[in-house]
């Protein structure tokens, strides 16, 4: 089966593939790393197995390049271990940035960190909640610049 092709067809065609070749190699582009937390607000949560995480953001709005607060609750059985949280960019490498969560008894755990400036102008975020034993969830949250 052959095809007609049209004088157009070639920029199109390229214009195409440069449109899905940046989709794929940006996932935060494509959409992938959406906000899942409006930490501006107030706490958000995620279940993790049997436990729900909680992760509340202070001072709010939550900017960057100032002292926040990062406060962890799991509802549920709580780790053996210390938790802790990676904050990074979506798609975007960057050098550790953990914060070490100590625990306030009733499963509450609360840790002091930075959320870095991005040259790039973006404000998109993560706060990766590691608990040992159980898993991680990802919370996904703009900033203030």
């Amino acid at each position: 089966m052959r095809m007609k092709v049209r004088s157009g067809s070639p920029i199109l065609f390229f214009t195409l593939f440069i449109l899905m070749t940046t989709l794929l190699a940006n996932p935060t582009f494509a959409g992938s790393a959406s906000i899942n937390c409006k930490a501006h607000e107030g706490p958000c949560w995620q279940p993790l197995g049997k436990e729900t995480v909680i992760l509340e953001i202070a001072p709010r709005p939550v900017r960057a390049m100032q002292d926040s607060i990062f406060k962890v609750k799991i509802t549920g059985d709580q780790p053996k271990k210390g938790l802790y949280l990676d904050l990074g960019m979506p798609a975007m490498k960057m050098g550790p940035n953990r914060v070490m969560l100590k625990p306030d008894g009733n499963g509450n755990y609360t840790g002091k960190g930075v959320i870095v400036r991005c040259k790039s102008g973006r404000r998109t975020w993560f706060a990766n909640v590691v608990v040992p034993g159980a898993g991680e969830v990802k919370f996904i949250f703009d900033v203030v610049y």
